[in-house]
């Protein structure tokens, strides 16, 4: 058998990483899936390969995230090789050894936030915040969409990108009002300088097949074609399946697999999941198989029924006003965006912050310059339980306006006044970080 793709696959289970023996983020997660790719001989197939992971660099972290008080503080040799299998099929991708990978990958990252003081939601940093950024570094420019399918609505991954008018970031989760983090609203749409170019779809519990597919075909891929992007990233967290202990969706192998065919991922990265044996083995071969351009109509759980897991009429006429809902504002964001631009100079928003894994509370303040030329440059004032710090992040591609205002606020802080302060220069590609303590 041949692969209609030449894909790539990356496995780091993290033997030495988990919350716990009994925590639903163990090692056991990808241990299953492993046994499953071998027995169904997928790695086998002419066309499917396994890559190595490699070991990200904390400048890799530095270029993403502003780690209270450093990345070495907050992260571990498990993050920075599951950071690094993303990035390893990046690169794969990238320079055309194959066309599309998956890195199966832990632990996740899609809740660490563009400032971390600890852990959130079980991330620390986000993976493929890290993997695009690396990608951006090594191959230049690129327009970039993120489709988060976790069940979880991916917060951090909307903060970093929240003002990035090159980086499209949908994600399709279970309603916040039912579950962890809690956001994830149709009407947060981005930043100033990006409207439009956040995406939130909160489903109802209980959607089933017939809701993913809807939202896919109807407002996933409609948008991504207005967007013209150059990568097309999935954020792959398989616990909106109906096994999952601790979500409350009914989606399945075959649905997981068809919604994969539908996206056509360039680079996929496993997120949560949490049905260690009923579901994720299934659900990762379905993936494997549609992203190598094969069949999974014979992918099916032992227990598998669509009767069962079938959505009720009410959720699907739900989903049905939402989604006009949603393609309605994304078509008026692009429109404000211009407006704002004209009437301000600068926008601030105010932020508390919890990070539920490690008890931390953090209080944010931050400012972005508002720009018609680029990302604008952001200010951030946070204060945390690991102390104070204000961060100044100069935007990849900044203009000349916006990296000369960063450098100046950088060198006009005042530095008795924060325990750490850093700047992140995109521009340079150079990270400062300077501390009292």
């Amino acid at each position: 058998m041949k692969s209609n793709k030449k894909m790539g696959l990356v496995f780091f289970p993290a033997f030495d990483w988990a919350i716990s023996p009994t925590h639903p983020e163990r090692e056991e997660r990808l241990l299953y899936t492993q046994d499953q790719v071998s027995e169904e001989g997928l790695l086998d197939i002419d066309g499917i390969i396994e890559l190595r992971p490699s070991m990200a660099d904390f400048s890799d972290i530095d270029r993403v995230h502003i780690c209270v008080p450093q990345a070495q503080k907050v992260t571990t040799v498990s993050h920075l090789l599951s950071a690094g299998g993303a990035i390893a099929a990046a690169d794969a991708v990238m320079t055309k050894k194959v066309d599309c990978a998956f890195a199966l990958v832990r632990p996740p990252g899609h809740h660490a936030m563009r400032v971390v003081c600890g852990a959130r939601g079980f991330c620390n940093v986000n993976m493929e915040a890290i993997m695009v950024e690396h990608i951006r570094h090594k191959y230049g420019r690129k327009r970039v969409a993120i489709v988060d399918t976790d069940c979880h609505h991916g917060d951090g991954t909307q903060d970093i990108y929240w003002h990035d008018p090159e980086t499209l970031f949908i994600s399709l989760h279970q309603d916040g009002r039912t579950l962890y983090p809690g956001t994830g609203f149709i009407p947060e749409l981005g930043g100033t300088n990006a409207m439009g170019t956040t995406i939130n779809i909160p489903l109802p519990p209980h959607t089933s097949e017939e809701g993913f597919i809807y939202v896919t075909e109807n407002i996933i891929l409609p948008i991504l074609k207005d967007f013209q992007p150059d990568l097309i990233i999935n954020s792959a967290g398989q616990d909106n399946h109906y096994a999952d202990p601790i979500t409350d969706m009914n989606f399945s192998a075959q649905g997981y697999a068809h919604l994969t065919s539908l996206l056509q991922p360039d680079i996929a990265v496993l997120e949560g999941g949490y049905s260690i044996e009923d579901a994720l083995p299934y659900v990762n071969v379905g993936i494997i198989l549609a992203m190598a351009g094969l069949s999974y109509e014979h992918v099916k759980e032992p227990d598998y029924d669509p009767v069962r897991i079938r959505q009720s009429n009410k959720t699907t006429d739900y989903i049905k006003e939402i989604s006009e809902k949603i393609l309605c504002l994304y078509g008026e964001a692009k429109c404000r965006r211009g407006l704002f631009i004209r009437e301000r100079n600068s926008v601030t928003r105010e932020r508390r912050i919890y990070y539920d894994t490690d008890d931390i509370t953090e209080i944010q303040k931050e400012e972005i310059t508002v720009c018609d030329k680029c990302a604008g440059t952001i200010v951030i004032d946070s204060r945390s339980d690991k102390g104070t710090i204000c961060a100044v992040i100069i935007p990849r591609d900044a203009c000349d306006s916006c990296t000369t205002e960063g450098r100046e606020r950088f060198a006009r802080l005042d530095r008795q006044k924060y325990d750490y302060v850093y700047l992140q220069d995109r521009v340079e590609d150079n990270y400062i970080r300077e501390g009292r303590k």
